[in-house]
């Protein structure tokens, strides 16, 4: 016991030296061949077992390498421009987030699929009753406590569930990531994207979409799964939606479970790293083991890589998804999008419900199919909403202000000291409306407060002055003065109450102290 203990030590420290060597060298040369490494050793090894080794570490490094005879040429990696829009690419992008349906070649593709692996028509009555079946026990499965769930979307109508129920709104949802990303300047002239945990392929059919909106950038597309049947599925719709758009490269899935990071084959660096709608499932895991996972694979995540995490809207699952982005901020990854952290200070995470909507679907074929019926509510699947997180290596964040010495704007962590009074705040709008006609209803955020805060705004109040409070998109910063501070003791929360004598404006990014 206690040799192998000595000599997993001695490993240990034997890889220490030759990163630390590695790392050393590519600070004092643009390149160089991997064999120079060896004299600086203490074991010797040979070039093959040198790039094994450092294979997984290469994008951490911002290395990049290439075969060179029996040896390797280790290069910094040099990072691939963002890619800039254009106004066309703009408006073509508008015009593209307008659309209310899928792609009708995408959805004659599921009832296609659907049709072949049942053998019947999809629209025949034991068909849709077995896809009604699927859709209920999935639905059922979802609202169970954390533990309790099994989430298998993985097998026979599970599967074609998941196409008719699921895949609609997801596709859609990505629409707007990858819009978003566009135009932040996160997508790159060519890069490499990874999904993991793709299912039927959402990701992967959605840029291949999304793409025809760019004129030149060119991305290549890998993705995990574990579910063979997933993997057929997306195999299917991706042959039947195939065009001769040379942009996107979309490669097999690697049947792999996402749980095990390293024993999952992966691309030396990416650039764009998504989970979507599938870290939720591993809800039986603490929030420090899923946090784990991640960071193992960011390990593969290009300097200026983004890593996007998806998951639907719903409260436990999107506060969730809160906690989950904290311990990853606290493991070295900013938080680029949708957080602004007013004050510098990390948020308490638990109660932050936030999500983001988007115009409704118009339903596809199979869910008014399966709505004629006794409960349609039950298989009409068109809200889009959803919670993300976008995060970076390199500390950029999408939104950062000061707020001047002699502003006198409170923080939301103090307002339970003012209640009663009218005061200033500087917070982030982190929600659409929650209210309705009469009283308009926002969650406000500045990465401080310890309960929800709410600007409560009543229709009959609404004025030019702040109007901004409203028509604001999601994540904007905002200056709201002039408020009342109320406590709500049935949700244990605050109000802020916005009359006409408020005011609302987008708060100056970049005001100088």
């Amino acid at each position: 016991m206690y040799e192998r203990l000595r000599q997993r030590f001695r490993q240990i420290m034997a890889a220490q030296q030759f990163l630390s060597t590695v790392k050393y060298v590519a600070g004092t040369k643009p390149s160089f061949l991997l064999s120079e490494i060896a004299a600086y050793l203490d074991e010797p090894l040979t070039a093959g077992q040198m790039y094994e080794a450092l294979r997984p570490h290469l994008a951490g490094l911002g290395l990049t390498v290439q075969k060179t005879g029996e040896d390797y040429t280790i290069s910094r990696l040099l990072p691939s421009p963002p890619y800039i829009l254009n106004p066309a690419e703009e408006k073509r992008i508008d015009a593209y987030l307008s659309l209310s349906s899928m792609p009708s070649v995408l959805e004659t593709a599921i009832e296609q699929y659907i049709t072949r692996k049942t053998g019947k028509d999809w629209s025949d009555p034991v068909i849709l009753e077995r896809l009604r079946r699927a859709i209920v026990a999935q639905k059922d499965d979802y609202w169970k406590p954390a533990g309790k769930r099994s989430l298998q979307y993985t097998k026979g109508y599970s599967v074609l569930g998941y196409l008719a129920y699921h895949f609609p709104v997801y596709f859609m949802q990505t629409r707007h990531l990858l819009a978003q990303l566009a135009r932040d300047g996160l997508l790159k002239q060519e890069m490499t994207i990874l999904d993991l945990g793709t299912g039927p392929g959402v990701i992967p059919l959605a840029i291949e979409d999304f793409w025809m909106c760019l004129d030149t950038a060119k991305a290549t597309v890998c993705s995990v799964e574990r579910s063979k049947e997933h993997i057929e599925a997306f195999g299917a719709l991706a042959t039947s939606i195939a065009t001769t758009n040379n942009q996107v490269t979309i490669e097999p899935p690697r049947e792999a479970d996402i749980t095990s990071p390293r024993d999952v084959p992966l691309p030396d660096s990416v650039d764009l790293m998504i989970f979507s709608n599938m870290l939720n499932e591993l809800a039986g895991l603490p929030v420090a083991a899923r946090a784990d996972i991640v960071m193992e694979y960011v390990k593969r995540l290009a300097p200026d890589g983004t890593v996007l995490i998806i998951e639907p809207a719903e409260e436990a699952t999107s506060t969730g998804l809160r906690v989950l982005a904290l311990a990853l901020k606290k493991r070295g990854l900013s938080i680029y999008a949708p957080c602004t952290f007013v004050w510098g200070t990390n948020c308490t995470p638990d109660r932050c419900w936030s999500f983001q909507t988007a115009p409704s679907l118009r339903p596809t074929r199979i869910m008014n199919t399966l709505a004629a019926c006794n409960e349609p509510f039950r298989y009409v699947n068109t809200d889009i909403k959803y919670s993300y997180v976008m995060l970076r290596k390199d500390g950029e964040v999408r939104t950062s202000c000061t707020i001047p010495k002699d502003m006198k704007a409170l923080r939301l962590s103090k307002v339970h000291l003012n209640v009663g009074k009218r005061i200033t705040v500087v917070a982030a709008k982190m929600s659409e409306d929650l209210g309705d006609k009469e009283t308009h209803i926002f969650r406000l955020c500045d990465g401080s407060a310890e309960k929800p805060v709410y600007a409560v705004l009543p229709a009959f109040h609404i004025m030019p002055s702040n109007r901004e409070l409203g028509s604001s998109p999601y994540g904007t910063v905002l200056e709201i003065r002039n408020v009342l501070v109320r406590y709500n003791p049935a949700h244990d929360a605050y109000n802020l109450l916005v009359n006409r004598d408020s005011g609302v404006t987008p708060f100056p990014l970049s005001r100088e102290i």
